[in-house]
């Protein structure tokens, strides 16, 4: 490649250190895509002949169907992606190959081929967010009414609905979607043309290689197009906010599968055993999609502390920018599929939520509520009031609405029997009808409107 340069060949280490095939070689498609694109505006524009694009078009198909039959071989002697793909295509075509190159640089033209992977990658997740959203509203749907602990500083604080607990899961995958969404449409701007910084000489028709490969338009300035990695760091950031989302997620599931809590028992498919203990069925698939999130997280840090102190406009430093994208989306699309397996086939323990929901005195808001609408006691007596009753219940060893009418009343007579109709989790949670609140009808409402 550098024969009309240099006298000698790389080094063995410079060669291996040079080399990107080994993982740019992902980006086949994308490369023989924007081959295709550029070529066909060459023939166009004149810049080449009709016959040698439609040559041109012909070889890269060759080449595109070796490549799908047989795999991409690591030929670091070929450095690249970009350049193992024209060296086929010339050993396919013979000098007519050479014309490709014609009016780009491998700097726009790797900048292309990146935009382009990672625009099919953000629609993948999409499609697997998509998945996973539809996953949380059929179990939600189905538990819109089951009553469970809600909680704060993980102690249990008011009864809430399981419905509403995953809906909230959704509004974050929801959040997910818009962000990728945001990411893909600021993205979508075509660099090929801008050639190795400073534009071509040549007429080319850039608009038309925008719209062949499904961009918007075209970059507007050629430094900004070959050294921006922006669209790289926007999907590495949206990956990292659904990775935590999944991890929070993960960690409820590895929670709710242990024997304290005892809400959830996950399917076979998505648990495993132990080596030693045949009693033991552990969530290792939640706790794998919980770690998954810290080295999502590894991948961003990485290709911002590259790109942080780059002057314009191409460094070799940007040949790491692509490791640490295709890691992060390998890792987010099974974390995305793991999660999405682990919600549809999961078992819920209804019973034992509703149990502890019941046990932690998590109608005593309830009860200050009361005292507010019902007495016209301030909040902040209400809260005293509620606290006394409390203690009297624990002294007692039971539940608020178990508590004798009696001994409420020695706590404050303006209790009446009418307070039992407060102090159920039922009748907590079918109260809470503020929009976003819990009730059971509000979580139905909430799926439907999330459907339409």
């Amino acid at each position: 490649m550098w024969g009309g340069r240099f006298a000698e060949g790389p080094a063995a280490v410079m060669r291996e250190i040079n080399a990107s095939i080994p993982f740019d070689k992902r980006m086949w498609k994308q490369d023989i895509a924007g081959s295709r694109a550029h070529v066909t505006m060459l023939g166009e524009q004149g810049i080449v002949s009709a016959d040698a694009a439609a040559a041109i078009r012909d070889g890269l198909d060759q080449v595109a169907e070796g490549y799908a039959a047989d795999g991409v071989p690591d030929d670091l002697a070929m450095e690249d992606i970009h350049m193992l793909t024209e060296a086929r295509l010339s050993a396919a075509i013979g000098p007519a190959a050479g014309r490709l190159h014609t009016a780009r640089s491998r700097n726009d033209q790797v900048a292309t081929d990146f935009r382009l992977w990672v625009r099919d990658a953000t629609d993948q997740v999409l499609a697997a967010l998509g998945a996973l959203d539809a996953a949380l509203l059929v179990r939600a749907e189905e538990h819109a009414d089951s009553v469970m602990p809600g909680f704060t500083h993980l102690q249990s604080a008011q009864p809430v609905t399981l419905g509403h607990h995953l809906m909230a899961y959704h509004e974050m995958v929801l959040r997910d979607i818009s962000r990728f969404r945001d990411n893909r449409a600021r993205g979508n701007l075509c660099p090929l043309g801008s050639a190795a910084l400073a534009g071509t000489g040549f007429p080319v028709d850039r608009h038309a290689t925008a719209a062949a490969l499904g961009f918007d338009g075209p970059t507007r300035n050629s430094l900004d197009s070959v050294s921006d990695r922006d669209f790289a760091l926007d999907y590495l950031m949206a990956a990292v906010q659904c990775s935590l989302h999944l991890s929070r997620l993960a960690e409820e599931f590895v929670l709710w599968a242990s024997q304290p809590f005892g809400f959830v028992s996950l399917s076979d498919q998505w648990s495993t055993g132990s080596s030693i203990m045949p009693q033991k069925r552990n969530p290792d698939a939640a706790e794998l999609v919980r770690g998954h999130a810290g080295r999502i997280s590894g991948c961003l840090v990485s290709l911002m502390v590259t790109m942080k102190g780059l002057p314009l406009a191409y460094s070799k430093d940007m040949q790491d920018d692509k490791p640490p994208v295709f890691e992060c989306h390998d890792l987010l699309a099974i974390s995305i599929a793991a999660m999405t397996g682990m919600i549809e086939s999961a078992t819920f323990r209804t019973d034992r939520m509703r149990a502890l929901a019941e046990s932690g005195f998590a109608t005593a808001t309830d009860l200050a509520d009361w005292l507010v609408r019902e007495a016209d006691v301030p909040f902040r007596e209400a809260h005293h009031i509620t606290g006394r009753a409390v203690a009297r219940a624990e002294a007692l060893g039971c539940t608020l609405d178990k508590v004798p009418l009696a001994d409420l009343q020695a706590i404050d007579a303006r209790i009446t029997q009418a307070v039992y109709g407060v102090l159920s989790v039922d009748a907590s949670v079918a109260s809470r009808k503020s929009f976003g609140g819990t009730a059971p009808d509000n979580v139905r409402a909430a799926i439907r409107a999330a459907r339409a």
